[in-house]
């Protein structure tokens, strides 16, 4: 470990956390420790401030270990979709929601629902969006950090363990939040948002200058199996046309296939309607909702621009956090991808770790999972999962050595499925689906290699990544906090003391990053870190995005339905996922082997929606409801936000044109 380093990374991080908290103090240098200053940064911040916040607290190792790491397997650019569909998705969030909730005055999300329907829907969202915060999104960033830091450091004593890293990230960011609120963290997020550009713009730079260095036979080997792309011709590219060749094929032949990595091209927007991922069909409207929740619904979010000077500073600053949404996917989903042409016996050697400590611990009925590049990876161990998996499921089965890969991998899942169906087998699930790569590893990899050489850079990387863990992170704590206290503490109790709520706000933040602590760690045990975030919001964002949008424009439906649209996409979503979406599936009623969670999605809202429409017309409000209006902050939208917003949608039209 370069002691340069570790010295500019710690003054990096405590400097910049010590210059949020000096911010977050009044102007006479002493913290008023009021709820408005503590919740919503006293209302005063200016579009850069609320720009760079939203793209900080949204673009953290949960983006960098997540998103690169879907993109690594066999996503690649499709994943992009989050990231550039959430930039047109930031235009109507600027000039459709922010407008609205201003109006009224909002602390928080759930609040708006109260004054449009009933105290119960205000409920039915805040404890939700309490419980998605604390051990879903929170957990997860804590997780993301830690995996990213002890990836890093894979060789330096408690640096290199994941449990004690989250440990020390959940410390060190509540420490933070508990004292500077969201005003700290606005000041904080203004460094590490550019710093987080900047610093994935050198990981790409090194990543493309490795790649054009690299034999071109160790690339041949990475390279998709449609690409007709051959020793010699990457031999004479330059480091881009290498990155097409092998992932797009010589003349654009290599086209998306569904199947493990590497059947298909990854320098493509649209995969088939099959895909279990980001079919195209999501697109079209799966993929906007939970779009449209996170960044118009989301407290954690929307949080920064509740906070806004005026409404025409957090439209222009959102619309600045759309601009830089665009360049994102360069830094985060293609580095991704290169990971894996530069690195895959790295990404193998940490899944062959894991898998060896995970066959280790085995039990007399513990069955495992694989994937086909474990059983490619590992063949030796591959046979003994079979072995232990026939034998917990009483089957005289053989092996059979001379199979191909899809064939061995479909009979120890095979076995893995009737040992626990069975009444007298007493299986259990080892939880771990056993991999040939770690492909949530990809860009600590990356930075292991490229910029673990160069102290004088890597300091400055490692600070913007985990100065953004820790600044997410007391974000995610700071409207946790905010909605327990405004929405459930206050709300039940009557308090009004500005100062009794800061301190029951601080005790919020406390109690929830021990939680999130506990869970963060035993996250290590899901195939992708961001496909468990996005299937989790699938019981949540549909229902809630359709009971807002009657909320904004229809002013007759019964107040009952916020409660009931919130409750029957939990109940629907379920529903689909566990009982109908199988049965269809059984019975070839659906074009794939399963349904999407994105489609799931899209299913349960125009359920959600059908069902106000219905109580609309059937039981509509005889007296249209109106709901408060906040005279002290300016209202006047910004002309100049507009003209640059239809500039952010033609940008990102073109794009999906180029990488369709």
């Amino acid at each position: 470990m370069n002691i340069l380093e570790v010295a500019l990374f710690v003054i990096a991080v405590v400097g910049v956390i010590a210059l949020g908290i000096w911010k977050s103090k009044g102007d006479d240098g002493d913290d008023s420790n009021d709820a408005s200053d503590y919740f919503l940064a006293g209302r005063g911040l200016t579009w850069w401030l609320v720009g760079f916040s939203l793209i900080a607290a949204n673009i953290s190792t949960e983006q960098f270990v997540g998103m690169s790491g879907a993109s690594a397997n066999w996503l690649g650019m499709a994943i992009a979709s989050y990231e550039w569909m959430a930039a047109v998705t930031l235009i109507f969030v600027a000039f459709w929601f922010l407008p609205k909730f201003l109006k009224a005055g909002l602390y928080t999300i759930p609040e708006f629902l109260e004054y449009r329907f009933d105290g119960v829907a205000r409920l039915a969202m805040a404890i939700p969006a309490i419980v998605t915060l604390v051990f879903v999104t929170t957990s997860s960033v804590i997780f993301s950090g830690a995996k990213f830091v002890s990836e890093y450091y894979n060789e330096v004593p408690v640096l290199n363990s994941l449990t004690a890293m989250c440990w020390l990230i959940a410390i060190f960011a509540a420490l933070y939040v508990f004292i500077g609120g969201l005003k700290a963290c606005a000041w904080t997020d203004l460094i590490w948002g550019a710093a987080l550009i900047i610093g994935g713009a050198i990981v790409m730079f090194l990543a493309f200058d490795k790649l054009a260095t690299s034999p071109a036979e160790d690339l041949f080997k990475t390279k998709v199996a449609n690409s007709d792309a051959s020793v010699a011709q990457l031999e004479e590219a330059g480091p881009w046309r290498r990155f097409m060749l092998l992932n797009d094929g010589v003349n654009g032949e290599a086209e998306v296939r569904n199947g493990p990595n590497g059947s298909g091209g990854k320098v493509h927007m649209v995969r088939p309607k099959e895909d279990s991922d980001i079919p195209w069909t999501a697109l079209m409207i799966g993929l906007w909702i939970p779009n449209f929740f996170y960044w118009g619904l989301n407290q954690y979010i929307v949080q920064r621009t509740l906070g806004s000077k005026s409404l025409a500073e957090g439209q222009k600053g959102i619309v600045f956090a759309a601009l830089l949404k665009l360049v994102i996917p360069f830094l985060v989903v293609i580095p991704g991808i290169l990971a894996f042409n530069l690195f895959s016996a790295d990404l193998h050697s940490g899944a062959a770790e894991k898998n060896i400590a995970a066959f280790d611990a085995v039990e007399a009925t513990t069955v495992y999972a694989v994937d086909e590049s474990f059983v490619e990876m590992q063949p030796e161990l591959a046979m003994k999962v079979f072995s232990q998996n026939a034998q917990v499921a009483s089957s005289s089965e053989a092996f059979d050595p001379s199979a191909d890969i899809a064939t061995q991998a479909a009979s120890i899942n095979e076995l893995a499925s009737a040992a626990l169906e069975s009444e007298t087998a007493n299986a259990t699930s080892s939880g771990v689906m056993l991999r040939g790569y770690d492909y949530d590893s990809a860009f600590p990899v990356l930075v292991r290699n490229l910029i673990k050489p160069y102290p004088m850079i890597s300091w400055f990387v490692l600070a913007a990544l985990c100065g953004a863990v820790i600044s997410s992170l007391a974000s995610m704590l700071n409207s946790a906090s905010t909605i327990a206290t405004m929405d459930l503490y206050a709300k039940f109790t009557g308090e009004t003391n500005q100062h009794k709520l800061v301190k029951v706000g601080r005790f919020f933040v406390v109690l929830f990053v021990i939680l999130a602590g506990i869970v963060a760690p035993k996250l290590d045990n899901f195939e992708s870190i961001f496909a468990y975030i996005q299937e989790f919001q699938g019981f949540i964002s549909p229902g809630i995005l359709a009971v807002f949008i009657f909320g904004f424009f229809s002013p007759r439906t019964p107040r009952y339905f916020g409660a009931v649209g919130i409750g029957l996409n939990v109940v629907a979503y379920g529903a689909f996922k566990w009982l109908i979406g199988p049965i269809m599936v059984e019975n070839g009623w659906w074009y794939a082997d399963q349904i999407a969670f994105l489609d799931r999605m899209a299913i349960c809202f125009f359920i959600v929606l059908l069902a106000g429409i219905i109580l609309t017309l059937v039981k509509p409000m005889k007296i249209p409801v109106v709901l408060p209006v906040n005279d002290k902050i300016e209202l006047e939208t910004s002309p100049g936000a507009k003209i640059v917003g239809i500039g952010v949608v033609l940008a990102t039209i073109a794009l999906y044109g180029i990488f369709w």
